[in-house]
């Protein structure tokens, strides 16, 4: 079976110029510990600076492991719905987007999955990879998992700075979520609850 895990991480929290903060460092430093047991073969990142920080850092808890930048991983909006499928909490949004920039984020989401949603194509070895990125495109990936609608992403962009989320390929079978959004590593002051008014756990 060529299974392959991937570990999706948001990187580490940031400030308003998308630098990585000292929370975020120390994220960072308390996932990669977690992912520090893991057989990781490699830790792609997005191009962005808050996402190669957060790799680095990640990476560092485990020596000799390959990092390097996977364009497809940049933030970025990864489909445009229709008015009707826009949910209240979105509405707002999207205002501004045109077709091509529409168009423009689908593709990139589209080599996202190409490059990252199946099995590993390694013959017969499982892999495990390290996927540093950004909230938008790791609810790309589980909704392509769960194969919901394109539209179905927006439920699933809650993701919190340096949570865990894992999802596994495997070329005998359907992919599937195993964890999603899991903060069990970073104590409760460097937890994100996603409620409005309610920036730490």
């Amino acid at each position: 079976m060529a299974q392959r895990t991937l570990y999706l991480v948001r990187h580490g929290a940031a400030d308003a110029l998308g630098q990585v903060t000292a929370d975020g460092r120390e994220q960072a430093r308390l996932l990669g510990r977690r992912l520090a047991g893991a057989p990781v073969d490699a830790v792609w990142h997005s191009p962005l600076p808050r996402a190669v920080d957060s790799a680095r850092i990640i990476a560092a808890e485990m020596p000799r492991v390959l990092v390097d930048e996977a364009a497809e991983l940049v933030d970025n909006v990864p489909f445009v719905p229709g008015p009707e499928d826009v949910p209240p909490s979105w509405k707002g949004f999207f205002d501004g987007y045109d077709r091509g920039e529409a168009d423009a984020g689908r593709r990139t989401a589209d080599a996202l999955t190409a490059r990252f949603c199946g099995p590993n194509g390694q013959g017969r070895r499982a892999t495990h990879e390290v996927v540093v990125t950004h909230a938008y495109p790791i609810a790309w990936i589980v909704r392509e998992v769960l194969n919901a609608p394109p539209a179905q992403w927006m439920s699933l962009a809650g993701v919190a700075n340096a949570s865990l989320t894992v999802v596994e390929f495997s070329d005998d079978g359907p992919p599937a979520v195993v964890m999603f959004n899991d903060m069990s590593h970073l104590p409760a002051g460097l937890r994100w609850t996603g409620f409005a008014g309610g920036g730490r756990a």
